[in-house]
């Protein structure tokens, strides 16, 4: 199965090579890239296929037998996750059509991009901890690329915030691999979950434990270590701040997930403990910052953090209801917050602001958008039956089956406040008229720009929708995903060829 799980990785490496060839010539560019997009979603379904046919499927690169090589491996939560990265790729390098200039374009957009997409899919697949460092690595030169490119003052003061924090996180994420592997003698996964069962100092593993929590939550934007990403989302293309909103954040809440139900489990009382304060304070310092901007996207970066406690959440909980929750929050979080994201690029085209104060009218010139945008801002907000009610009703659920009211109310009340939020942006961007008393017009030449603008933010409603009308078989899958994180048999089976 070796072929099947690089091809994630493969693919978008090798459009990132021809792009860059092929740099000189925007068009070739964007159809290299919406063409990669549309191979890794292809090649994401096929190894969904195959998960769902077969179970945990591993591949050992090179012919190195685990846990000395490198080992790809694929359960159903990474199959998903591969999956939805394909799917957001595709929808952001068609929305890119009209979004990214020629400029950026010339300066190597579609070669970062697939990188991106490539680092981001490897990040799910590896069985390795180290080589999980390679992919943030990779992640982190692309995304950064991608952030400054251009070189606008904004986005460079953006930039500077995030790389830094993000540099100190990888420092950290080194350690914690230094520390553990001097403990162990293995940094591969399946193998650490055994080997953390004959680990004397207890005491020790969870000091690791706690360096990991730090590391990843820097890469997941939790609280207190959130400030980077609502000092940074807002300041490049529309484009870019959509890919890094569906996917950045979640590939450290993975990492979370994937580490603290498969080698920390030895004191949840203390780790996920910690994980619940953490996920509690991220929900409520997140919407209240929200809640405090007067700038779209800056509501929906601030709307980022708050809603990766929800995740989090689930994870501390530990019950398989939660991580239920937990994994079907991940998928429904993705597609909202990259269209929420999409939605307010095409509202700025048509208003000429992101600032909530300069702007309005959308909804007597434009109601299909406003339509577009009250899907995402209501599933956001848990409104049923849209996808993001079910993922909270999980969790809120799975707080009160362990008596966890407090942390239940809290889930509550963090809805009803980003229920304010939403409904300020659609008060002042739709509802209010246009402060200088125009009518909003479509700053657009061609009408091609029109229809990729409008074609991926159409696409990703309509999934949420389905989500939400249908969310029985995404359930149903959820379910399985998390029976997986919780008995790790299979994974370990796959990958080591023997029963723990």
């Amino acid at each position: 199965m070796s072929w099947l799980l690089s091809l994630p990785i493969v693919l978008p490496f090798a459009m990132a090579i021809l792009a860059f060839l092929f740099r000189a010539n925007g068009r070739s560019g964007r159809w290299l890239s919406i063409g990669g997009s549309v191979l890794l979603l292809a090649a994401a379904v096929g190894l969904m296929i195959a998960v769902l046919q077969r179970g945990v499927i591993a591949a050992q690169m090179g012919g190195w037998p685990a846990p000395f090589g490198i080992t790809l491996v694929a359960d159903l939560l990474s199959a998903v996750m591969v999956v939805i990265t394909a799917i957001i790729g595709l929808a952001v390098a068609i929305y890119a059509l009209a979004d990214i200039d020629a400029r950026r374009e010339a300066l190597g957009y579609h070669v970062l991009f697939q990188v991106l997409l490539a680092g981001v899919s490897g990040a799910f697949l590896t069985g390795d901890l180290f080589n999980l460092y390679v992919w943030f690595e990779v992640m982190l030169i692309a995304s950064f690329g991608l952030l400054v490119l251009g070189g606008d003052k904004e986005q460079l003061d953006g930039g500077i915030k995030y790389v830094a924090l993000n540099l100190v996180s990888t420092a950290m994420f080194l350690s914690g691999i230094g520390m553990l592997y001097g403990l162990t003698g293995t940094l591969n996964m399946a193998d650490l979950h055994l080997a953390v069962r004959d680990v004397e100092n207890t005491g020790l593993l969870t000091v690791i434990a706690v360096l990991f929590i730090v590391a990843f939550g820097v890469k997941a934007a939790v609280f207190p270590l959130f400030f980077w990403l609502p000092a940074s989302y807002h300041t490049p293309p529309v484009a870019i701040s959509a890919i890094f909103a569906g996917l950045l954040t979640k590939v450290g809440v993975y990492a979370l997930i994937r580490m603290f139900t498969m080698v920390f489990t030895q004191d949840i009382g203390y780790t996920h403990g910690l994980l619940l304060a953490i996920a509690v304070l991220t929900m409520i310092t997140g919407v209240l910052g929200a809640a405090a901007q007067n700038e779209f996207r800056k509501i929906l970066s601030f709307h980022i953090v708050s809603q990766i406690g929800y995740m989090v959440l689930g994870l501390a909980l530990y019950t398989p209801l939660a991580l239920v929750g937990a994994v079907f929050y991940l998928v429904h979080h993705i597609i909202v917050k990259a269209n929420l994201f999409l939605v307010s690029g095409i509202a700025k085209r048509l208003t000429g602001s992101f600032n909530l104060a300069a702007v309005g009218g959308l909804y007597k010139s434009s109601p299909l958008l406003a339509v577009l945008f009250l899907v995402p801002a209501f599933s956001l907000a848990g409104f049923p039956p849209l996808s993001g009610f079910w993922a909270k009703f999980l969790l809120v659920k799975a707080s009160l089956d362990i008596g966890a009211y407090l942390v239940a109310g809290t889930a509550l009340l963090v809805g009803i406040l980003t229920v304010f939020s939403m409904t300020k942006i659609w008060a002042e961007v739709f509802w209010k008229p246009h402060p200088e008393d125009v009518a909003p017009a479509l700053r657009l030449v061609e009408r091609g720009n029109l229809t990729a603008l409008l074609v991926p933010v159409t696409g990703l409603a309509v999934m949420t929708v389905m989500i939400g009308f249908f969310p029985e078989p995404f359930i149903g899958f959820a379910e399985r995903a998390a029976a997986q994180l919780l008995d790790p048999t299979g994974y370990v089976t796959a990958v080591l060829g023997a029963s723990p």
